[in-house]
C-alpha cells in the first residue's frame, strides 16, 4: 500500500514516515501544500496523510482542490488545531478521518489500516482467502494453519495481492505499493519477493499472468 505523507515538520515527518514503513507501507514525503496537491494529481496513492499548517498552499485547500478533481483518495488529517469548528471544516471539505497533535503512532496506524479496509469495501481487520490469512495490525499471516515468517516487502506484496482477490496486477503497479519515489528499486525486485513467497507457501499460491504480471493464485479460492 503506497501512502503520502504531506508535513511540514522534518523531524515529525521522519518520525511518521518510519512508523508507516515499519507498518510495511510504502510512503512518500513532501513538504508542502503545492507538492502535496501535485504529488496527487501525478501519482497514484491508497491514502493520504496531510497536515493543515502548510507552507505554499494550506491543507483545507488541498482537501478542496483533490475533491473538486474528483479524487476520492481517502485523507487522514493531522493537525494541532483543536477546536471543533477545525475538526468540522476539515471533513466537511472532503477529510476522511482526522487526528490532533500530539498523537501516538500506534493510533495513527490504526487510524491507517482503518481507511484502508473502507476505501476497499472490506468489514474486518484481516485477510483471509482460503488457507491464507493476514493481520495488518500486527503483521502476521499464516498459511494452512502455519506461522509465516515473511520480510516486510513480502508481506506488502501478499497484501496488495490479497486486496486484489486474484485480479492480475502489472509489475509496476506492484513495484509502486512496495516502494517509493527516492528508493532503489532492482529491475526484478517484484520477481525475486514472488520468487521467495512461492517458496514460503506453494508454487500455485501466486499465479503469473502473462504479459501483465502476477494474481494471487487458484489455492487461496480464487477462479479470476
Amino acid at each position: 500500500m503506497h501512502i503520502l505523507l504531506v508535513e511540514d515538520d522534518p523531524l515529525l515527518g521522519e518520525g511518521i514516515c518510519i512508523a508507516l514503513r515499519r507498518g510495511a507501507f510504502a510512503v512518500d514525503w513532501v513538504q508542502d501544500g503545492a507538492s502535496g496537491l501535485m504529488a496527487m494529481r501525478d501519482g497514484e496513492f491508497d491514502l493520504v496523510v496531510l497536515d493543515l499548517g502548510l507552507p505554499r498552499m494550506d491543507g483545507i485547500e488541498v482537501i478542496r482542490q483533490v475533491r473538486a478533481a474528483g479524487n476520492p483518495v481517502p485523507i487522514l488529517v493531522l493537525s494541532a488545531r483543536e477546536r471543533p469548528s477545525d475538526r468540522t471544516l476539515g471533513l466537511d471539505v472532503g477529510a476522511d478521518d482526522y487526528l490532533g497533535k500530539p498523537f501516538d503512532t500506534a493510533e495513527l496506524l490504526a487510524r491507517v489500516r482503518a481507511l484502508i479496509r473502507r476505501s476497499s469495501g472490506r468489514a474486518t481487520p484481516s485477510l483471509e482467502a482460503g488457507p491464507l490469512r493476514l493481520d495488518p495490525a500486527t503483521l502476521t499471516a499464516t498459511w494452512k494453519g502455519r506461522s509465516l515468517d515473511l520480510t516486510r516487502r513480502e508481506f506488502a506484496l501478499l497484501r496488495v495481492l490479497m486486496e486484489q482477490r486474484g485480479r492480475p496486477m502489472a509489475r509496476d503497479t506492484i513495484q509502486r505499493h512496495l516502494y517509493g519515489w527516492n528508493e532503489d528499486v532492482a529491475s526484478n525486485a517484484v520477481d525475486v519477493h514472488v520468487h521467495q513467497l512461492r517458496r514460503k507457501l506453494e508454487p500455485a499460491a501466486i499465479r503469473t499472468v502473462r504479459g501483465i504480471g502476477y494474481a494471487l493464485g487458484d489455492v487461496a479460492g480464487d477462479t479470476a
